[in-house]
């Protein structure tokens, strides 16, 4: 561990950590803890036509929104009249608990509900990661050095969030962009600990533990292995991962970054892993910018182990990323087919977007 976390207490209970490399942590007391930010309605609700659960989080409607150019929220604050989330600017890497959150760790207790109606506790966490104290910066644009220092800080939470009893899967991801939905503009990423694993994921797992069964082969690694082979549908690789539109591709400019050797979770990534992730992130996300010459929207989420005790030897760690266009200038909407029926209708071949992509060369 090359790094120095620091922990301070914010005024209203909630925890912010600074990560310290090449300078000293900041030196910002902690302030005393005082009643916790009440989450009035935060629960889970079992949705039982589809046998999962939903985050019911009303508070979330009080976030801020798209505020004016001169106040961000999450810059460092500069005007002690006009606080921000971050009390120093004097950092690297900062992660704070959600002031909005879907999961918290005090998660107040669910309400008596009648069957079929059943409820839950919303245990686990809602983090923010804040990339950098510049507020026009992006993960792409930010230096090598400091992409891989986000990789330590992911891997760091990843281990402290699965260490608690109540969480089942950490979630890492980004929202980047209007059209996603983002409300706050300064280059920052999310963390969800959930008290359950997520059924998109829970799908995932299931299908690998199949493959793996009847083939006694991980089907990331054979993924993998088909598409380096082909190489039409390659984005960009190195010797840790590589990045490509996957055959199956639901989205036109969905991509994979995979890794080329089988492990489940950040926490098992070597040094050169988490460099040569870091190194083929800031490829593909400048790919992204570059190829309409305008920032390219997306969502990126990771995809490792759970952290609920079981073993899954087909697990095997991953990024999807995708952007929410089917061409320029043309949103992909997802109409009854996807949210109805749950079929999505790819506009595009993945070979002819992958070729765009790869041609699409990052800036220097």
């Amino acid at each position: 561990m090359s790094f120095q976390r620091t922990l301070i207490a914010k005024p209203d209970g909630r925890r912010l950590w600074y990560y310290s490399w090449d300078r000293p942590p900041p030196a910002v007391k902690a302030n005393g803890t005082r009643r916790a930010l009440e989450s009035e309605g935060l629960g889970l609700r079992w949705h039982p036509l589809l046998e999962e659960w939903i985050v019911v989080a009303p508070e979330r409607q009080e976030r801020t929104f798209l505020p004016p150019a001169e106040y961000c929220p999450l810059c460092p604050t500069r005007d002690a009249s006009r606080p921000t989330e971050v009390p120093s600017a004097e950092y690297e890497v900062v992660v704070f608990e959600n002031r909005f959150p879907s999961f918290r760790r005090d998660a107040p207790k669910a309400g008596k509900v009648r069957p079929p109606f059943a409820t839950e506790r919303a245990r686990g966490a809602a983090e923010v990661v804040l990339y950098s104290p510049e507020h026009e910066a992006s993960l792409g644009e930010l230096p090598a050095r400091q992409v891989e220092r986000l990789v330590e800080v992911w891997a760091d939470r990843y281990r402290e969030l699965a260490s608690r009893r109540e969480v089942a899967y950490v979630l890492i991801f980004e929202n980047r962009g209007r059209e996603i939905g983002v409300t706050l503009t300064h280059p920052h990423g999310q963390i969800y600990a959930f008290p359950f694993v997520p059924p998109q994921v829970q799908r995932e797992l299931s299908a690998a533990a199949r493959y793996r069964r009847e083939r006694r082969r991980c089907l990331h690694c054979d993924i993998v292995a088909a598409e380096t082979k082909g190489r039409e549908r390659v984005v960009a690789a190195n010797d840790g991962f590589v990045a490509f539109v996957p055959f199956f591709a639901r989205w036109p400019y969905e991509v994979h970054v995979v890794s080329t050797r089988h492990f489940a979770s950040l926490a098992e990534l070597s040094g050169d892993e988490q460099r040569d992730l870091a190194a083929l992130l800031r490829t593909v996300l400048q790919k992204y910018d570059h190829l309409w010459g305008a920032p390219m929207p997306f969502a990126m989420v990771m995809h490792q182990r759970p952290a609920d005790g079981k073993r899954y030897p087909g697990c095997h760690f991953h990024i999807e990323i995708t952007p929410p266009y089917r061409s320029r200038g043309k949103l992909k909407y997802l109409a009854g087919c996807e949210t109805g029926a749950g079929t999505f209708i790819n506009d595009a071949r993945a070979e002819e977007t992958a070729a765009e992509l790869r041609w699409a060369e990052p800036r220097t």
